[in-house]
């Protein structure tokens, strides 16, 4: 690839007192029916698609509604396939996720489009402080979401928290309730995953004495109970594609009727939701609606996992250790804080908090590490597997599955790509599993593993 002769003034994201500088970057169409296309990145991404929300929108019928992403990371420009049809193509192959360089020509549908670094930059600021409410982190990713984080909160916007399991949408979303203007409203949380389909409607709008079977009296829904607050609707992503449209009207008309009834319930809430999916990623499968994405996309959050920001382990550690020893003056070990500090957490905070409360069930170290790493300090790593001495028999029940059941997951995974030949198609067959399922394992154990 040809080297921009201003690359060498060029950053992707770096931090500076009290701000950090984005790089900046340009995407043009080559070839294609949309040829001489352009944008110029405002910010620390920007989204490809035929779809009307994307940063770059293609006429391509050969691309997705919503193709593929470019990022600005600590470690470059980022470029992730959102689940296309076609695929994304770099240098001939095509690549779930790449770092660019200068001169990039990538390949979407029958698009060619060529990325370029500019030698200007984006500057967004840092918030001084290193938590905000109850979060913590002390990482550039973090000090950027505090930054502004207030503006937000202050805000009537709808909110999507997007990430990983365990990283804290739900304590995210309270804080912004807490920060608001609704603070003194009830906050109200709907788990879309835990409701069974047949219930979700009532859940969300309420039902009239008599609307069905078990209705015995009436009853407000989530939205109606929360009235001068705001409701929370966790783990959005799985919420029944028929019961998406009936979302939508309320969140645009701002008005529910329960079942039963045919009087219409003024809305006075503020609305956050949060996923572990991309929900672009679901658009294109089919199994989220378009325009509730859209309806909902007004502020989008990334939590990003624990993996890619290691630094905020240790004050992590310390926090929870602090909370859970009571009082106690001592810290915990440098040597167990570093062991911490390398692992990945694919259970992210849920699981390092877990880690440290068993931890501090133990008086003595060795068992303090047996109990945490399963294994002695000195000792080598213990194969990928089950340990129900140390797993499944310290901690709370919960906890300890969690933990259990990620390192199963991991060690199945590794048997399965390894036996498969590397082969992520072969591996999804022989497992019984869907493709985009498995490649979204492999991405959050960090397991590679070839498309075809």
């Amino acid at each position: 690839m040809s080297k921009d002769p201003h690359a060498k003034d060029t950053v992707a994201l770096v931090a500076r007192p009290r701000e950090c500088a984005i790089g900046r970057f340009r995407l043009q169409v080559t070839a294609g029916p949309d040829q001489g296309a352009m944008r110029v990145s405002d910010g620390a991404e920007l989204s490809v698609g035929t779809a009307a929300g994307n940063h770059l929108v293609l006429t391509d019928r050969a691309v997705s509604r919503h193709h593929c992403v470019i990022t600005v990371t600590d470690r470059g420009f980022l470029v992730r396939d959102l689940g296309s049809r076609n695929g994304t193509r770099l240098a001939g192959f095509r690549v779930e996720g790449a770092y660019l360089g200068p001169g990039a020509a990538l390949g979407v549908g029958e698009s060619t489009l060529r990325f370029d670094l500019l030698p200007d930059e984006i500057v967004e600021p840092l918030a001084d402080e290193e938590r905000y409410g109850r979060i913590l982190g002390q990482s550039l990713s973090m000090r950027r979401l505090f930054a502004a984080l207030p503006r937000i909160a202050a805000s009537e916007s709808t909110v999507l928290l997007e990430g990983e399991t365990g990283t804290g949408k739900g304590l995210l979303a309270e804080v912004i309730h807490q920060k608001s203007p609704r603070a003194e409203g009830p906050f109200v949380v709907i788990d879309c995953s835990a409701i069974p389909p047949t219930l979700i409607e009532a859940e969300l709008f309420g039902y009239m004495r008599g609307a069905f079977t078990s209705a015995l009296q009436s009853r407000a829904g989530a939205f109606e109970s929360a009235a001068g607050g705001t409701v929370f609707l966790d783990e959005l992503g799985e919420l029944p594609i028929d019961m998406q449209p009936k979302l939508l009207r309320a969140l645009e008309e701002r008005i529910v009727r329960r079942i039963g009834s045919l009087d219409p319930v003024k809305l006075d809430v503020r609305v956050i939701a949060a996923t572990n999916r991309d929900l672009r990623q679901e658009v294109n499968r089919g199994t989220f609606r378009s325009d509730l994405y859209y309806r909902l996309n007004i502020v989008r959050i990334r939590l990003p996992p624990l993996r890619e920001r290691r630094e905020d382990i240790p004050p992590l550690v310390a926090h929870f250790y602090e909370q859970f020893a009571r009082g106690a003056e001592s810290l915990p070990p440098a040597e167990l804080v570093a062991a911490f500090t390398k692992q990945d957490w694919p259970g992210n905070v849920r699981e390092l908090r877990a880690a440290v409360e068993r931890a501090i069930l133990m008086e003595d170290e060795a068992l303090w590490f047996e109990a945490t790493l399963g294994a002695p300090p000195g000792s080598p790593a213990p194969p990928a597997g089950l340990d129900y001495e140390d797993d499944l028999a310290l901690g709370s029940f919960r906890a300890a599955k969690e933990r259990a059941v990620a390192r199963w997951e991991r060690g199945y995974i590794e048997a399965l790509v390894r036996q498969s030949g590397g082969n992520l198609s072969r591996a999804a067959r022989s497992a019984h599993m869907d493709r985009n399922h498995l490649r979204e394992l492999l991405r959050r154990h960090g397991i590679s593993a070839a498309e075809e």
